[in-house]
């Protein structure tokens, strides 16, 4: 009786091992969240840079360089989670968004360009998008009003692999939940 059963649990640790240890390598696959929307990318582009809850703002009011709230990206630095100075006003503005209406939610993803490994990516996206969060709260957004994720490498905005490129990648995107 205690072979079979030695035998058994040995099979299923072998089994959980097999599982844990394969994994398909995808694009997204590896992203920290991966989005199963089924959108396509122009829909997931065009829901990402929108801005929910302004109701009272139609047509092209939140176009333009003007307006801070028109601008849902942060750039950084290369190896930088400092946000630029140029940006303040875009994270002022969305702040202020938040604070004046509780029942908004918004999601900042982190991005890296592609040098660095994958894992220090991941966490530089992280420490981006925590220092935007730090920002909106020290500014007077609640902090369950904001998630943070860190896409590192894996959701480039430019695909290509010059500085121009990486300069696009190194980023954290505003997105409001609906």
């Amino acid at each position: 009786m205690l072979k079979p059963m030695i035998s058994l649990v040995l099979m299923f640790i072998t089994l959980f091992v097999l599982a844990a240890c394969s994994s398909e390598s995808t694009k997204e696959g590896n992203a920290a969240v991966v989005d199963k929307t089924g959108l396509s990318d122009e829909e997931k582009n065009a829901k990402a840079h929108a801005v929910p809850g302004s109701g009272d703002l139609q047509g092209n009011a939140l176009e333009g360089a003007s307006n801070p709230l028109s601008r849902t990206v942060v750039y950084f630095d290369y190896d930088s989670s400092d946000v630029h100075a140029d940006d303040r006003p875009v994270v002022e503005a969305h702040a202020a968004k938040l604070a004046g209406n509780h029942d908004l939610i918004v999601t900042l993803e982190g991005h890296a360009d592609e040098r660095g490994s994958r894992e220090y990516n991941l966490a530089l996206g992280e420490r981006r998008a925590q220092a935007v969060k730090k920002q909106m709260v020290l500014l007077g957004v609640a902090a369950d009003q904001i998630r943070t994720v860190s896409y590192g490498e894996e959701r480039p905005a430019d695909p290509g692999h010059d500085e121009a490129a990486y300069s696009k990648n190194r980023r954290v995107e505003i997105i409001y939940a609906k």
